[in-house]
């Protein structure tokens, strides 16, 4: 499959894996264990924490459409961060983008303050390189950033890094392969919380790894079979389902966001609008931080909720949701201030969308 273009791999994700039945789909594989045909003998498949066949077809799928090697399926995005992590060295340096999601902040702080890493922060591109040296052992980028939506010259980092002795580490979870695929661009690991754009529908916690380094596969192989943080059949055949959309779901998603972004930067509600021109992830500041409470219990069709990538539009407010355990000193120092709100867009109608926007903003 990895020979043919990615809407193929999606729309083919698990089919045709049945040839005793000849199912088209994937089937649920729910049994936790499995017969050995004979004394000494297995069908490759032991037990379910180690590895189960709708699993298994799940990450053929996403190795695939990240140009991948290998692929792990988590049970959640914050599982694959720390199953990768909880590999490396105790001591190991890691120079991050300061902008990052509020659980991945949260962890990396409790692991620095164990002595169990250290962090090194960076707020742009520039001062990133900069801070990349010959003592580093990872570099770990969200690009773009969640939610001031940073973007970072993955190649241009990984080249760096790789000098200097570094292995990167994208989270692609705001773009998703359709629009980028850090490994071709030189990353070492990929990491998404499946739970937003690869599956789609805010009905799956789910997270991956990608990679092309066999012994790091091994490795991240083996811990999560020994710790456990595997998904379940049924999420794995939904995240399946989803992924047959993906395609569709991020270019409905683009072209309502692209008109959502021109609407919001001549409303006089908002002073400043952060959008890349692609992907369904925007971010804004309103001119009247105190309305916000007014702005949120509006709107009608925007859902105010924490998550994203969904078909359903929802509306975050970070400083009390997604990024509450940065200390406020802290997020204010690089841009997240209390003014900010984060916009996820989904398939509905864009001129729907943008009137519930309009009455809640400027109403």
């Amino acid at each position: 499959m990895t020979d043919y273009k990615i809407d193929t791999i999606l729309a083919h994700a698990g089919i045709n894996n049945d040839e005793k039945t000849g199912s088209l789909i994937s089937p649920i594989h729910l049994s936790t264990t499995y017969q050995h045909p004979e004394f000494g003998h297995s069908t490759g498949f032991d037990y379910t924490r180690t590895k189960n066949p709708t699993r298994a077809s799940l990450e053929a799928t996403l190795a695939a459409i990240e140009k991948a090697d290998h692929a792990l399926a988590t049970s959640s995005g914050m599982a694959a961060l720390v199953l990768l992590f909880n590999g490396f060295p105790v001591g190991s340096q890691v120079v991050a983008a300061r902008d990052l999601y509020g659980g991945s902040f949260r962890w990396f702080n409790e692991q620095e303050s164990l002595g169990r890493f250290q962090f090194t922060y960076a707020n742009s591109e520039v001062e990133l390189i900069a801070a990349i040296t010959d003592q580093t052992d990872y570099v770990y980028l969200e690009t773009p950033t969640n939610p001031l939506m940073v973007e970072f010259d993955i190649a241009k980092v990984s080249a760096i890094a790789h000098a200097k002795g570094a292995k990167v580490i994208v989270d692609n979870t705001f773009y998703s392969p359709i629009y980028q695929n850090p490994l071709e661009l030189g990353a070492d690991v990929v990491l998404h919380s499946a739970t937003k754009y690869l599956s789609g529908h805010n009905d799956v916690l789910a997270g991956a790894l990608m990679t092309n380094d066999q012994d790091l596969y091994d490795k991240l192989f083996y811990d999560q079979n020994t710790t456990g943080p595997t998904l379940s059949p049924l999420d794995s055949y939904l995240l399946m389902r989803g992924l047959k959309t993906l395609s569709l779901r991020m270019e409905r998603a683009t072209q309502n966001a692209q008109k959502i972004v021109a609407f919001l930067k001549k409303s006089p509600a908002v002073k400043q609008v952060y959008y890349t021109g692609k992907g369904g992830m925007i971010s804004l500041k309103v001119v009247d931080e105190s309305k916000i409470p007014h702005i949120l219990n509006t709107l009608k069709i925007f859902t105010f909720a924490e998550s994203l990538g969904g078909v359903e539009s929802l509306i975050t407010y970070p400083a009390t949701q997604t990024h509450a355990d940065i200390p406020v000193e802290t997020r204010h120092s690089y841009g997240l201030t209390d003014d900010l709100l984060r916009l996820s867009i989904g398939i509905e109608d864009a001129d729907d969308l943008i009137a519930d926007l309009e009455v809640a903003l400027e109403g």
